[in-house]
């Protein structure tokens, strides 16, 4: 598959293939503006970064084996049989190897133009100067052109110049050992079951590569050494998640195609697809073996895909109430894994969490749904099935519309919140969202950008009570939790019904300030202990408004950080003149357009799924309680350790 679709840079993959877009600064000072913060989940990307360089030579036809060994002193290696990173002068700095410029400036590497990967995980030539900037020590070797080479850096800075060890007849590709600085992470360490789940999902995307583990640190009933090698791809990942699970299908639907032949470009799509009572469903999507937790185009056009070809067998065998059949009907009990490969896919952020490539939805549905319906014909046993199974959960869910309906009348006629609640005027719960906002000021601007149909806002006035360790009588006689609760038609602790929801998106939107914050700490603590099942079920999300507005003639653009900022005065906005910033201190600052177009409006704004680790459900309880909790001394404790790692505070 790699060599059909992903030809090419073989005979160009050398120092000329390194682009050079600006120097190496800031990644120490604020490192959650490169891999999202300095918390577990931000540790275990450092791997992910280097992990996927290997990856993307593997998909480029390159490499078909990598190694990841964790070290007894923390430190990971990570070994490929690729082509090796050049090691020859780069053509803009001849006293610099290519590998030195790569490792030590930011935004350089080989896949900005495509010649020597037609597809990559790593496109802003970020991710291994990241990586060597946030570890007290990186050692790289290179086998190459039957050569060894190898250097040695120090929180991104070279220890000396490039080495030439010897001859390597038997050897070729890189090897990169790092070890995160505790400057940086504290205390923080690998932990042996991240790194093999990590492992074991990149092997299962991507058939053409073995993937070897080793560890010297022990961890549970996690192997010490193991070997991943998967040729059915997606379809043995479904069936391994699934394991015993019922399924409505004997086989999932599942497939890989290209999208050269169809719609001319180098890529492809992979996925596999189940529907079982036995659990809630769920999506794993990928772009290029990075995983998108918050799914994106690719994933919006698989469901078109599938939910087409559903009404469209439902019109088949003449059952009318398949019309009646949506999205969220085929996600109740729908398992679906799917991976793409694309040439210079935009995603939203550096942590690249979520797929904005808009021809991607139409290359997938494009190439999904002509399978989708020839499985369906195919096999009408399993068809029936889910034909019927998908048709249940519709009707169950138009009943609930209607008794929210009711629900809904009775409940508004309830409320008595002057100044406070302003509801939308849709009769029923689903597409509805509830913004919880920080002040009046902020409210106003929000009616102003609102859509009255669906959207309702919720002014809070101040922080709201810290409900932890907090009496249950004290909850209940707070006027701000008890406005939130009517608001929403819900009870709290063990009354709480996720079913009684008046809304189906609960939104915090809060300044981007340290009130904002903790703000917005306050309300996801009072969810995640009250309403715990409101999270788990996809309800809660935090929005995210723009920290600048860039203005340059008649050209305006939103900016979300300090590094987009910067990027886009350097390279200018397209626009006559002078630009000109303005940072957004509180929401109330924005005019109701502004706040529309980058934070309110579906079509525009980046929303944040509030969601718990599911690899790790008890450490967020843990951290909620130590952050949150009633002892100053954990809080204290935890600030000693991260307070020197503040990027930056707007007091």
């Amino acid at each position: 598959m790699a060599d059909d679709l992903l030809s090419g840079g073989k005979d160009t993959y050398d120092a000329s293939s390194i682009e050079v877009l600006e120097p190496l600064e800031a990644v120490r000072l604020r490192p959650g503006m490169y891999i999202g913060g300095i918390d577990e989940r931000a540790y275990h990307h450092l791997a992910a970064e280097i992990l996927d360089n290997s990856m993307d030579e593997a998909v480029a036809g390159h490499a078909t084996r990598i190694e990841v060994e964790l070290h007894a002193d923390g430190a990971l290696t990570i070994r490929d049989n690729g082509r090796g990173i050049p090691v020859d002068p780069h053509p803009k700095f001849p006293d610099k190897s290519a590998l030195e410029v790569i490792l030590c400036t930011l935004h350089s590497g080989g896949k900005f133009n495509g010649k020597a990967y037609e597809t990559s995980g790593g496109l802003h030539g970020v991710g291994s100067s990241v990586v060597n900037a946030l570890s007290d020590r990186m050692d790289v070797e290179v086998a190459r052109n039957r050569e060894l080479f190898s250097q040695k850096f120090s929180r991104g800075q070279p220890l000396g110049p490039i080495q030439k060890i010897g001859p390597a007849p038997n050897r070729r590709g890189t090897t990169t050992t790092f070890h995160p600085d505790p400057q940086i992470f504290g205390t923080q360490a690998f932990k042996p079951h991240r790194l093999l789940k990590m492992a074991r999902s990149k092997a299962y995307l991507f058939s053409g590569v073995e993937i070897r583990w080793k560890s010297a640190i022990p961890d549970g009933d996690t192997p010490m050494e193991a070997t991943f090698h998967f040729p059915g791809g997606l379809s043995d990942y479904l069936s391994d998640t699934l394991e015993k699970a019922t399924t409505y299908a004997d086989k999932p639907f599942a497939g890989k195609v290209g999208f050269q032949d169809k719609y001319g470009v180098p890529g492809s799509v992979e996925w596999a697809i189940n529907w079982t009572p036995s659990r809630d469903g769920f999506i794993q999507s990928y772009c290029n073996t990075v995983p998108t937790p918050e799914g994106g185009t690719h994933e919006s056009g698989f469901w078109s895909a599938i939910l087409k070809g559903i009404r469209a067998y439902g019109d088949l065998v003449k059952n009318r109430k398949a019309e009646l059949i949506t999205r969220d009907d085929m996600l109740t009990g729908g398992c679906a894994l799917i991976s793409v490969f694309i040439r210079e896919p935009q995603f939203v952020g550096q942590t690249k969490d979520r797929l904005a490539t808009e021809e991607a939805a139409k290359w997938v549905e494009g190439a999904v749904r002509d399978h989708f319906d020839n499985w369906l014909a195919n096999d009408t046993k399993s068809a029936g099935s889910i034909l019927d199974f998908l048709i249940l959960r519709a009707e169950e869910r138009l009943r609930r519309r209607q008794e929210k309906e009711t629900q809904r009348k009775s409940a508004t006629k309830r409320l008595r919140l002057p100044g406070k609640l302003t509801d939308c005027t849709a009769k029923n719960r689903e597409g509805t969202e509830l913004f919880l906002v920080e002040g009046d000021s902020a409210g106003g601007s929000a009616k102003g950008a609102r859509d009255r149909e669906y959207q309702a806002l919720m002014p809070l006035k101040g922080k709201i009570l810290n409900v932890l360790g907090a009496a249950s009588g004290k909850l209940s006689e707070n006027s701000e939790i008890r406005d939130i609760c009517e608001a929403l038609g819900v009870s709290m602790g063990t009354r709480f019904n996720v079913d009684d929801l008046r809304y189906d998106k609960i939104i915090i939107m809060t300044d981007a300030d340290v009130d904002g914050a903790h703000i917005a700490s306050l309300l996801m603590t009072f969810f995640f202990t009250q309403m715990r099942p409101l999270i788990d079920k996809g309800h809660l999300y935090l929005a995210c408004p723009p920290l600048y507005r860039l203005t340059q003639g008649a050209k305006r653009l939103y900016v979300a950080d300090d590094v987009e900022k910067e990027y886009w005065l350097a390279k200018g906005l397209g626009g006559k003149g002078k630009i000109d910033v303005q940072r957004f201190k509180g929401l109330g600052e924005m005019d109701a357009k502004d706040l529309k177009d980058t934070t309110m409006n579906p079509l525009t704004r980046k929303l944040i799924r509030v969601t718990i680790d599911e690899d790790e459900p008890g450490e967020t309880g843990d951290l909620v309680e130590r952050l949150m909790g009633k002892k100053p001394e954990l809080r204290f404790q935890y600030i000693q350790e991260n307070a020197r790692f503040v990027e930056e505070l707007d007091v």
